[in-house]
């Protein structure tokens, strides 16, 4: 028997856009038939012209509870997730206290995120000095990967590698398994913010910073034989040294975030600190590269980085503010926003941020409308517009840049595993294997 029947003119499929029926039994989806096919099911719905796309995967998402539950919480983070169409996150390992750095910081992860996640959860953990003996134990408990600083965190809890440290995380990494994934840029290339404005700002974290610790990574990578994946690409500089390794059989991988490849630095208003994040918004014409880069796979993932914080953090001094942006639930109409608009598809947009995610982190049964896989599925509406109120969204603290934008697309249902995101918890835990 059937259970839920989904029809759409427009599924998502990993070998493109089609009139389909999806047919889930149980979690899964058991079948993909003809748009009109007769199919016996407890549930048939029909939506027409409306988009079904794949449950998108965001590998990129600070929570931060315990500790810092007041920025983010799992019950938020997650209800925003669902709301977006995300029904997959990784959680960072840091921000949280105690931040993910040893088994027994995860087991408190565990124990804190119990009942309350709206949507499937899965973890990071994290690599900082000292604790390379704890990374097979965290990789045993299932994290997908370890994540590590190569500059300063902003956090004192969670500390950046210096060059051997990283070399030895490495070599540990190649050993276990799972991937490290790296916020690179290069510290003897920062400068002090030295003033409240966004100018100055962006100056003290010029993209050669991000040049230097990529190419420093990919050495590092083919030397140890690690899979490492470049966190939140936000400098176009980047590229070449990617595409180069990529060719050269590094086993490397990177991502952007919606706000590099929608915003830019010509667009922020004086004192505006939802804006504010590390690496930088930089120039119009460095976000048109990051576009080519993306549809030339050079850079394969587009998620959040989503790292929210109380208001009173986002003081309007760029040199002072928590650097961060908030948006998890904005990111699909966001980036259909922009990539519809650049001439790209859905299918586009799938792959980027369900398909590709997945299969970095390695995440089972996730990332595409195919039998086997989970039956993750999102009913959006391409066409409709989205004014985005931050106060209405499910982030526990409304800051946001999008704030009073009007985005292309909207969200209209969200299912876990076949059953739709309403409000009561019924996400799960993700926990890899070796």
């Amino acid at each position: 028997m059937i259970d839920l029947v989904i029809r759409s003119r427009r599924t998502v499929t990993p070998e493109g856009e089609r009139a389909a029926a999806v047919a889930v039994r149980g979690e899964k989806i058991a079948g993909l038939y003809d748009y009109a096919a007769p199919l016996e099911a407890a549930a048939d719905v029909d939506l027409r012209d409306l988009a079904l796309l794949p449950g998108l995967v965001d590998t990129h998402v600070h929570v931060n509870e315990p500790g810092r539950t007041h920025w983010e919480g799992f019950d938020s983070a997650t209800r925003a997730a669902g709301a977006g169409g995300v029904t997959t996150i990784l959680d960072m390992p840091l921000n949280s206290l105690p931040p993910t750095v040893n088994a027994a910081a995860l087991e408190a992860k565990l124990r804190a995120a119990q009942g309350q996640c709206h949507v499937d959860v899965g973890f990071w953990g994290g690599a900082v000095p000292g604790n390379v003996k704890d990374l097979a134990p965290l990789r045993e408990r299932g994290v997908y990967g370890f994540k590590c600083f190569m500059s300063p965190s902003g956090v004192d809890e969670f500390p950046p590698l210096s060059a051997d440290e990283l070399r030895e995380a490495l070599s540990e990494v190649a050993g276990i398994g799972g991937v490290m994934v790296v916020h690179a840029e290069d510290p003897e290339l920062l400068g002090e913010p030295g003033g409240p404005t966004y100018r100055e700002f962006l100056e003290s974290r010029p993209g050669e910073s991000e040049r230097s610790a990529v190419a420093r990574v990919v050495r590092l990578a083919g030397e140890t034989g690690a899979r490492v994946h470049i966190l939140h690409v936000s400098s176009a500089s980047c590229l070449e040294v990617l595409e180069r390794a990529q060719e050269q059989g590094v086993a490397v991988t990177a991502e952007t975030c919606p706000h590099y490849l929608t915003l830019a630095a010509e667009q922020v208003p004086e004192g505006e600190t939802a804006y504010k994040c590390c690496p930088p918004i930089r120039s119009e014409a460095n976000r048109d590269l990051l576009w080519d880069g993306l549809a030339r796979g050079v850079l394969s993932c587009v998620v959040s980085d989503h790292s929210p914080s109380p208001a009173d953090l986002k003081v309007p001094d760029f040199a002072a503010a928590w650097g961060g942006i908030a948006s998890l639930q904005l990111g699909l109409p966001a980036i259909w926003t922009e990539a519809s608009r650049r001439g790209y598809g859905l299918g586009d947009v799938a792959r980027w941020m369900s398909a590709n995610p997945a299969s970095m982190a390695e995440i089972s049964g996730k990332g595409g409308i195919k039998v086997g896989n989970d039956a993750d599925l999102v009913a959006f509406d391409p066409v409709a517009d989205s004014p985005v109120d931050a106060a209405l969204l499910h982030h526990k603290n409304p800051v946001t840049p999008y704030h009073g934008r009007v985005l292309k697309g909207a969200v209209l249902t969200t299912w876990l595993r076949g059953r739709p995101v309403d409000g009561v918890p019924h996400g799960r835990f993700l926990l890899g294997e070796r």
